[in-house]
């Protein structure tokens, strides 16, 4: 075998390892920037302001990049997220 093939085997990815890699999914309602001292006042009952409109679309976060936004659903007693826009590959590559 030529270093050639060898060097193209090593870098072809295995699809089933890279399906197997866990990976965290979060979604985003909004966020707050508050002050330290307004973050100990809080208490059960007390209402933080987000930064979103009722009604916006919420982000889907994978490892913490926004990779689609979407709207909740009840799914048998369970919250879900249905997607409505998923952020192309090439805008996610330059958030990286």
């Amino acid at each position: 075998m030529s270093d050639e093939n060898t060097v193209a085997e090593k870098d072809t990815i295995n699809g089933e390892v890279l399906e197997n890699i866990p990976v965290t999914l979060s979604i985003e309602v909004g966020r707050a920037v508050i002050k330290i001292r307004d973050l100990m006042r809080l208490t059960q009952g007390s209402v933080v302001e987000l930064d979103r409109i009722a009604g916006e679309p919420l982000d889907l976060l994978v490892n913490n990049t926004v990779v689609a936004q979407g709207e909740v659903v009840l799914v048998n007693d369970r919250y879900g997220i249905r997607l409505t826009r998923v952020v192309p590959a090439s805008e996610r590559m330059k958030n990286l």
